[in-house]
């Protein structure tokens, strides 16, 4: 687990300083670095989805991940929910998108998914250590624009890391390469849609996606016993 205490440290100290910098910033720069941060958003999650596609054995399970993970967060309301829970507790749209956007780029990116599995596989922090690197100048970025609330994701990311190592424990044999491939390619999938609502392309409602990310596993659970 030091790598996620390592990766959750770096976002707390991201946000930290991206908050400090936030002051020294007018609007016409917040939004400049918006629409920087939406493309480079854009590019990592396009990237992802391309690197991981020509490897995937099941070229369908994307397209019907998506479309069963979209069905099941409609139908429970996560965009709705989250957005709710974030005027509860005094934030502001643009930091309910902000902060949505964090936990997307530091939970669903192949590091952060990967990085947890080597760790509790290998007791390989290489992939953790990186990741907080990378997160922690993505944390900076974010701040800058949204405000320390994104540190919020910092939480986020401890359990989410936490559950695929202690899961990973579990069902050490079950775990292949093909499902690393599969959840890469929906993963990048929802970082690119992230994107579209940063640069206000589109209105795409990222965590009503999420559930997709669930229906690789179970799939390979269904075929392992076919």
């Amino acid at each position: 687990m030091w790598g996620t205490i390592f990766n959750t440290g770096m976002i707390l100290v991201g946000s930290a300083l991206g908050a400090l910098f936030k002051k020294g910033l007018g609007d016409k720069f917040q939004a400049s670095l918006m629409q920087a941060i939406g493309l480079a958003v854009l590019l990592l999650g396009a990237n992802t989805t391309v690197q991981a596609m020509p490897k995937s054995k099941y070229p369908v399970l994307f397209l019907a991940s998506m479309a069963i993970g979209a069905m099941i967060g409609q139908a429970l309301d996560l965009d709705t929910r989250f957005n709710n829970l974030m005027a509860r507790a005094g934030g502001q749209s643009a930091l309910a998108q902000g902060l949505s956007t964090a936990i997307l780029l530091f939970c669903i990116g192949t590091l952060s998914i990967v990085g947890p599995m080597q760790a509790a596989l290998n007791r390989d922090y290489t992939f953790l250590f990186t990741n907080g690197t990378l997160d922690l100048i993505t944390a900076v970025v974010l701040a800058s624009t949204f405000g320390f609330g994104i540190a919020l994701a910092a939480p986020v990311l401890f359990l989410w890391q936490g559950a695929i190592y202690v899961l990973t424990l579990l069902v050490a044999n079950a775990i292949s390469t093909a499902l690393l491939t599969e959840l890469s390619v929906v993963g990048g999938i929802l970082i690119f849609a992230s994107g579209v609502n940063l640069l206000h392309l589109a209105d795409v409602k990222t965590l009503n996606l999420l559930p997709a990310l669930a229906v690789p596993p179970l799939f390979f659970i269904v075929l392992h016993f076919i």
